[in-house]
């Protein structure tokens, strides 16, 4: 009986002590794994987490680079200087002898300026500070939008601007020359190849480069376009001119990025079974019904995935315009980012560097939740 016990505790003994040692391995390997993923942790604390959350809390204050005054904590100020909007209506000037209105040497209606409504008119208290940022004319009345902060609501629709345009040109170019290089023939390798290379080119060095092509004397474009008969043409100073600056830079982007994104699609083109095609065939399919019925639906997944990088690096755009333009002519060119290291840096306007930073990650962040709600699988 009594060694009947004595294994019956050996048992429970035996079993209490495979326990704890399998306790004590996995405490090692908990421990050893925090251990290497430390420095990678440890710089991500460093350079992301700390950086962001100083960045909120400067947003809410008037800290500067470089001041005598101390820093203090001002609320919402940043915010509203960024989104004070108004929509202001001018009245054009009456000649008071005929009544009609006056009109200047090119013919155009006369109308006060902005400055005599917003720098301290008693009339207009709400109106005093702000900048004039757009403005349309409808009959005889000109309608304004004024801002708080001019420079950003123009930095917005830059960007905008360049999203509605790149997102559909690059994309749809680049689903283009994948299905071109697509094809089983002798060489095509090579045409891959040089479809990719400016992707591999630093952003800089294109930058620098494409701006001696636009160069407004000697540059290359100039100088083609300057070789077409029957053409008056005369020099464009392209990334000089608030009109074709912008143009100018989104050319130069579609051509530097268009090939990283025909990779992805080719690689998605290459994962449609080719029987599906087959089968198309013997029912008479078409060209672009075989496209419309087989190719998009096997891209689904690769459309996600390139509409949302090709809407990231379209909201980073920073390094082309830096390089190209300095955001001008005339902010027209300037974007949410540009402005966020003007005015943190150039300007040592930290706190409304930081305030343009936030908004930029929240509005980011909401595209990027908008489209993956809209793309997203459903069963």
């Amino acid at each position: 009986m009594s060694a009947t016990t004595s294994r019956e505790g050996s048992v429970v003994y035996d079993q209490t002590a495979a326990k704890r040692y399998k306790q004590r391995l996995e405490r090692r390997e908990s421990l050893a794994g925090w251990l290497m993923i430390a420095p990678a942790l440890l710089l991500i604390i460093v350079f992301l987490i700390v950086p962001i959350a100083m960045g909120l809390g400067f947003s809410f204050t008037n800290q500067r680079l470089i001041s005598p005054n101390p820093t203090e904590f001002v609320g919402g100020r940043n915010f509203e200087s960024l989104f004070r909007l108004r929509v202001f209506p001018i009245q054009a000037e009456i000649d008071s002898e005929t009544g009609a209105p006056l009109l200047d040497e090119e013919g155009n209606m006369v109308f006060p300026r902005v400055r005599n409504f917003v720098r301290n008119n008693p009339e207009y208290p709400e109106l005093n500070g702000l900048q004039e940022s757009f403005s349309f004319v409808r009959g005889t009345t000109k309608y304004t939008l004024l801002a708080g902060d001019a420079v950003f609501v123009r930095s917005l629709v830059n960007i905008f601007y360049f999203i509605v345009i790149v997102i559909p040109v690059q994309g749809g170019l680049a689903l283009f020359l994948a299905i071109l290089v697509n094809q089983k023939l002798k060489g095509i390798n090579i045409f891959r190849a040089i479809y990719f290379v400016p992707v591999v080119i630093s952003m800089v060095i294109v930058s620098i480069l494409w701006r001696f092509i636009y160069d407004g004397n000697n540059g290359l474009l100039n100088s083609l376009l300057g070789l077409i008969p029957f053409i008056n043409f005369q020099p464009i100073d392209w990334i000089g001119n608030q009109y074709t600056a912008m143009p100018a830079i989104i050319i130069m982007s579609i051509w530097q990025g268009v090939g990283f994104h025909m990779v992805i699609w080719l690689a998605g083109l290459q994962t449609i079974p080719g029987v599906l095609y087959e089968a198309a065939d013997v029912a008479g399919a078409t060209t672009w019904q075989k496209f419309r019925y087989v190719t998009w639906p096997g891209l689904r997944s690769t459309f996600i995935f390139i509409l949302i990088t090709i809407t990231m690096a379209a909201f980073g755009l920073f390094t082309q315009v830096d390089i190209m333009t300095r955001g001008g002519p005339l902010d027209s060119t300037t974007t949410v980012i540009h402005q966020a290291v003007q005015r943190g840096f150039h300007k040592q306007d930290i706190a409304g560097g930081s305030a343009i930073s936030l908004f930029y990650f929240v509005m980011v962040l909401i595209i990027a939740l908008v489209q993956w709600a809209l793309t997203r699988e459903t069963d």
